[in-house]
């Protein structure tokens, strides 16, 4: 048995590179996960971004425009970070506190993805980390 278990280790880590990406331009992890993580050098998972300002850790929340504008550059930090940009993303999730903030959130979206969009799920939870009002992950692909 426990060379069996020693093949698949082998014969997966032949078939999958992973790497974490940390960008210090996005906020720290709040918790036991990375920012994102690069797979074989082309896939990149993301984890949800909120609006939380890296240079100060405080949360940007004046405004939903504000607050949605942050996450959105939280986001690009990252993907930078993974030589990537909004152009290779190829699907979003965006969680909402209501869905009565849809459409503002998907207007300053729109602002940020332009043409060839992202496959995209939007739903509304009951509640989200530090009691925020949006948070986005996404999946890229160069």
């Amino acid at each position: 048995m426990a060379s069996d278990s020693g093949k698949n280790k082998e014969l997966k880590d032949t078939l999958m590179e992973k790497r974490i990406i940390t960008s210090p331009n996005a906020p720290a992890p709040i918790g036991p996960y990375s920012q994102a993580v690069l797979v074989n050098n082309s896939t990149l998972y993301c984890s949800g971004q909120i609006a939380i300002n890296p240079k100060t850790g405080e949360l940007v929340q004046e405004t939903l425009e504000a607050e949605t504008r942050q996450v959105m550059e939280n986001i690009k930090a990252v993907l930078a970070e993974a030589d990537m940009d909004l152009g290779h993303v190829i699907k979003t999730s965006i969680f909402l506190s209501d869905m009565s903030l849809f459409a503002e959130v998907n207007g300053i979206y729109a602002q940020y993805f332009t043409s060839d969009f992202p496959a995209r799920e939007t739903v509304a939870v009951k509640e989200l980390p530090k009691s925020v009002n949006v948070e986005i992950s996404v999946v890229a692909v160069k």
